[in-house]
């Protein structure tokens, strides 16, 4: 977590603990910590204050807009590379999935054959959180606003907000996805930003907090820490996406120089424009993902093999297999996450750990055959 983050979590869980629903002094306090942090949250996100409905996460948001979204009884869309918590609730509804190309970007074409009049909602994520790829939202927001028209477009900004302009590249999505702990808030708590005039069905009913959209008890420390997160992430993100794409290519460049048989996904040529600058994401030959995790670890390198929801799973990543990546090369995969806190010294050490972990995999590989 940043420090202002921490810093904000503890003295709201201290100072101003009431419930915001309530009417005495405690809770109108609570409700003036709730009321500021949904300003900064929009003028982070390019949304007026009463736009954004917090959420219990990026999970909760995605489903929301997903199950929500759009006028009842219509075809749901989404890529092929959605995080599950896009993916899973289309294929639930019976929605349509549109392929990427090898970089990983949504394929325009069949997008725009997917859509029609009885589409109510489309979900293409801003930048993946696997692959770190950017999708060309303002193309996707042409392509549907020509081709189904009554459709509401939601995109997935959970793995983008830390590293791009939100507010400018998804300024014409209708629903937008964020969650707290992508950008050094706290864990459990995001906002999904719902434009006016957009039809959404709640999922959660009680207390009609949140405009009747998100019903309970608001998070009022997480919220907080959250927009305390957002703000000094918008106040440095140019800064910070020079410094850490910088370790990223060092990191990046280094691992496939000293590792023959390195592809290094949805990159051709070292060109990572189309990417987020925290993401490296690599596979290797003639290793198993689980086993090298496990080297990994024991260097002091923490790192996962596709998404961090799903580490430890044995089945190669849907994202690599929707990218055209072999499965027999998708098991070596490995993503290596940067993030505000990255310095030159944990690039040394995953240059370090990393091409070690890789050989004496090979090598054990080898001794079998």
């Amino acid at each position: 977590m940043r420090p202002e983050a921490l810093e904000a979590l503890l003295r709201v869980q201290t100072e101003s603990y009431g419930n915001p629903s309530g009417a005495h002094l405690l809770a109108r306090q609570a409700r003036r910590v709730l009321d500021d942090a949904r300003e900064v949250m929009a003028a982070a996100l390019g949304a007026d204050a009463g736009e954004v409905v917090f959420t219990g996460g990026g999970t909760e948001a995605d489903n929301l807009a997903v199950f929500g979204g759009g006028e009842p009884g219509g075809t749901v869309v989404c890529t092929a590379i959605e995080h599950h918590a896009v993916l899973h609730p289309v294929e639930s509804l019976g929605g349509r999935v549109v392929p990427v190309d090898a970089r990983g970007i949504v394929d325009l074409d069949a997008l725009a054959g997917a859509l029609d009049d009885r589409v109510r909602l489309v979900s293409v994520m801003l930048a993946n959180n696997e692959s770190g790829v950017v999708q060309p939202l303002p193309d996707v927001a042409r392509v549907v606003r020509e081709r189904a028209p009554r459709a509401v477009l939601h995109t997935d900004a959970v793995q983008a907000f830390h590293w791009v302009d939100v507010a400018t590249l998804a300024r014409d999505a209708d629903l937008i996805s964020v969650s707290a702990h992508k950008f050094g808030g706290p864990k459990g708590v995001g906002a999904l930003v719902v434009r006016k005039g957009t039809p959404l069905r709640a999922m959660l009913l009680g207390g009609g907090q949140e405009r009747e959209l998100r019903s309970g008890t608001q998070n009022v420390a997480g919220i907080a820490s959250m927009a305390a997160a957002a703000e000094v992430t918008v106040a440095t993100r140019v800064d910070t996406v020079a410094r850490v794409g910088a370790l990223r290519d060092r990191l990046a460049d280094g691992l496939r120089e000293q590792i023959g048989g390195t592809t290094e996904s949805g990159v051709a040529d070292h060109d990572r424009s189309h990417k987020v600058a925290g993401s490296c994401h690599l596979c290797f030959e003639e290793i198993e993902s689980e086993a090298l995790l496990f080297l990994l670890e024991r260097g002091g390198v923490y790192a996962s093999a596709a998404s961090s929801c799903a580490s430890g799973a044995q089945e190669p990543s849907h994202v690599l297999a929707a990218m055209g990546v072999p499965r027999e090369l998708a098991q070596g995969s490995l993503r290596l996450s940067l993030g505000w806190p990255s310095s030159q010294d944990d690039v040394d050490l995953a240059l370090e750990v990393v091409p070690g972990g890789v050989a004496q995999l090979r090598k054990m590989a080898g001794a079998l055959r």
